[in-house]
């Protein structure tokens, strides 16, 4: 991040969205086939959250995109079978619901290939129905494999970096799904960002920005499975969907890469043979709608439950840890992850300073220096932020603190420190 970059937004308390308007009535997005610096894609994509595809020029040097695919720009089974074989892979059927999704089974990868093979040779078509690989936690499984690199456009990844640090998890995967595969209508993980690569193949993908979803919601509040049914055209099921925005749709081919906004819902379909490598990402210019969505799950949670409130004591411990079991993280976990995003932005800042880079890891010493100091200084100012509006929630406040790792009264006041302490050094705080 550059000097103007960062003074554009060093100040901004809540990051501004600009206007979706454009994208209700056009059909396009920016296509980037030439050198763009980060800072630029920060001010002109990530801070406004507006979508935008890079072409194949990106991908060109990943090894999967020269050993997963033949001449002809098919899958190759065969590279893939010595590669993976036996490996078990989360395989969904898209012809089945199941809560709004596709249910999944656990398959070795040499049969879910043998079936990719089966229903390419029956004109795409099986009676086990369209089976899609989704979801594949690949890179952790096999990091030696090395076969693609993540774009610096996508680099600053507190989501990872995060479960990287805690070695359990991860939100790096491969998809791999036939002609006719799809994925139902949804936004991504904890409202983050997404970027997804075709290794070979092509999708298409329906966009609708921020807002639009709630007239694709039905007499019960749930979003629509797939918004080209005809049911949507029921007023009396789906009674505002008539108010809602033609979708963005965009064409995605082998080889480029998509750029799927915050809170951005969608719907996504293999128009052919199909691979894929989709990372979710949050960082300083999204972590605000993770906490909004936080917020939201939280009160769905609490208006499900409310009838048990005045009965149950520990009513409000309860409603954390269904929503933990729900969205996958509680109130307590997300301030353990602001912590770990700070503790490496204040160590590398003080790297910066006294030249021992020893206190992070290798890889994570690499991003941040490639992304600098001025980065860094944004990042520390949006986890005080949020970490503010944390200590000002009720909700948040009748936690039993005692049970955190930590005091994040104490980690905003470190924070704080850090930034003053650098004022004058190596960044341009201004006051």
């Amino acid at each position: 991040m550059d000097r103007e970059a960062y003074h554009n937004c060093c100040s901004l308390a809540k990051i501004p969205r600009q206007s979706y308007e454009q994208f209700c009535s056009s059909h396009f997005v920016d296509y980037i086939d030439k050198e763009l610096s980060y800072s630029k894609f920060f001010r002109k994509y990530l801070l406004p959250n507006h979508p935008c595809m890079f072409s194949r020029r990106f991908t060109e040097d990943w090894k999967c995109r020269k050993e997963w695919v033949t001449e002809e720009g098919k899958p190759n089974f065969q590279t893939l079978l010595q590669e993976f074989d036996e490996t078990p892979v989360p395989v969904a059927n898209c012809n089945t619901k199941e809560y709004n999704a596709n249910p999944k089974q656990v398959m070795p990868f040499k049969d879910f290939i043998h079936y990719w093979k089966e229903y390419i040779q029956n004109g795409h078509s099986s009676p086990k129905g369209c089976l899609y690989l989704k979801d594949w936690h690949m890179s952790r499984e096999f990091p030696e494999h090395d076969v693609y690199t993540t774009p610096v456009f996508f680099s600053s990844d507190w989501l990872n970096e995060y479960w990287d640090a805690l070695e359990v998890d991860d939100y790096r995967f491969v998809y791999m799904g036939p002609k006719g595969s799809w994925t139902p209508f949804h936004a991504d993980v904890f409202r983050s960002y997404s970027w997804s690569a075709n290794i070979c193949g092509r999708k298409k993908w329906l966009l609708y920005p921020p807002g639009q979803e709630e007239f694709l919601r039905d007499t019960h509040g749930n979003l629509a499975y797939d918004v080209t049914s005809s049911e949507l055209k029921d007023r009396g099921l789906f009674p505002h969907s008539e108010e809602a925005c033609q979708p963005l749709e965009i064409i995605q081919e082998a080889g480029e890469i998509i750029f799927v906004p915050s809170g951005w819902h969608h719907q996504v379909y293999n128009l052919e043979d199909t691979i894929s490598i989709n990372h979710n990402w949050l960082n300083g210019c999204n972590i605000d709608n993770m906490w909004q969505f936080l917020q939201n799950e939280l009160s769905s949670v609490q208006k499900e439950i409310n009838e048990w409130r005045k009965t149950m004591d520990s009513w409000h411990q309860h409603c954390q840890v269904i929503m933990k079991a729900c969205s996958g993280i509680d109130y307590g976990e997300f301030a353990s992850f602001l912590k770990i995003i700070a503790d490496n932005r204040i160590a590398f800042l003080n790297a910066c300073s006294s030249g021992d880079s020893s206190d992070y890891p290798r890889h994570l010493s690499e991003t941040l220096t490639t992304l600098g100091p001025y980065h860094a200084a944004f990042d520390l100012q949006r986890v005080a932020h949020v970490l503010e509006c944390l200590l000002c929630n009720e909700d948040f406040k009748r936690l039993d603190h005692s049970t955190l790792s930590f005091q994040p009264e104490s980690m905003l006041q470190q924070i704080r420190d850090i930034i003053h302490s650098t004022r004058g050094q190596h960044l341009p705080y201004q006051e």
